[in-house]
């Protein structure tokens, strides 16, 4: 018998808890009877402030299927899909998000796309963003065409973190242990054939987003320092440019000194200049304090999250 693990990533989430239960039984019981599988929900509590660590040890009592870990704190949802990946035991390894933004009945799809044209993962993605605000999506579109033009491996716009692996990809994901993680890089950079299917966007069931625009901009730039040394080059590239202007300026004042014995002038224009240069300069080294930042981290060797509980 083969066997479907579904990790499930958690940071307060008791009021949507028991309405993406009540919504993934019925499809994991459907698949179970229909297709002979057995199952396991593995929900990852990462270091919740409300009753969620609550809330999922009793459906862990009423459900044997039921599993869970509880981090000592907060690591983060990258953290906690990776100890997902990392613990269960399944053939076959979904990843969901709890707030029933990623529907359950795609499942019975993306399982018999592995079964009957063998793909190695069934990944979904968004064609639309109805119920975010503007802004984000406007900056959504430019982060994956923006890291796309940089960067070797391919980000599907609208991509979701919700998939269904086989064993062989997931073993591959739980090799990449390094701590700066970004789990839509890492799932085209191990490769394997993927089909991608595609869906409207559905709001949350109940609770508030944990994602503010300033954690996703942080998240972006991730991604970006994490698969792409693009940003190196273009600091690189700045300062070679400025230096040509810079010295045929120098030339270009010297011959007009010389020749028509005219002041140099022009004090607020240089002003100007000397901030533009300033700031470009204060941005490439920002662009290499991101880089030195992720490999002070990398060195560390810190370990991606602590367990402080889990189900027997």
């Amino acid at each position: 018998m083969k066997k479907l693990s579904i990790v499930v990533p958690c940071f307060n989430e008791e009021e949507a808890i028991p309405l993406f239960y009540n919504e993934v039984k019925k499809i994991v019981t459907l698949l179970e009877k229909k297709y002979n599988l057995s199952t396991e929900l593995m929900f990852i509590n990462d270091g919740s402030k409300d009753d969620t660590l609550r809330v999922i040890k009793e459906y862990n009592k009423l459900d044997d299927r039921v599993k869970y870990i509880s981090f000592s704190r907060n690591f983060g949802k990258e953290a906690a899909i990776f100890a997902g990946l990392e613990s269960v035991i399944g053939d076959y390894i979904a990843i969901m998000d709890v707030d029933l933004q990623d529907p359950p009945e795609l499942l019975e799809e993306m399982y018999l796309e592995i079964i009957n044209n063998n793909f190695d993962c069934v990944a979904t993605r968004r064609v639309n963003r109805k119920g975010e605000p503007p802004i984000r999506s406007f900056f959504a579109r430019c982060f994956y065409k923006l890291i796309n033009k940089m960067s070797k491996i391919e980000i599907v716009d609208g991509a979701r973190d919700y998939r269904l692996m086989k064993r062989q990809m997931v073993d591959s994901i739980i090799e990449i242990r390094e701590y700066n993680r970004f789990s839509k890089g890492i799932f085209s950079w191990v490769g394997f054939q993927t089909k991608w299917l595609e869906y409207k966007n559905v709001e949350r069931a109940a609770g508030e987003t944990k994602w503010s625009f300033w954690k996703l901009f942080l998240y972006s730039l991730d991604g970006i320092v994490a698969y792409t040394t693009v940003p190196l080059s273009i600091a690189s590239v700045s300062g070679f440019l400025f230096c040509i202007i810079a010295i045929v300026m120098i030339i270009f004042v010297v011959v007009k000194t010389l020749v028509w014995g005219e002041p140099v002038a022009g004090y607020p224009s240089i002003i100007c200049f000397l901030f533009l240069i300033g700031g470009i300069q204060l941005f490439c080294i920002g662009i290499l304090g991101e880089y030195l930042a992720k490999t002070y981290l990398e060195t560390k060797k810190r370990p991606i999250y602590i367990i402080k509980e889990r189900s027997n």
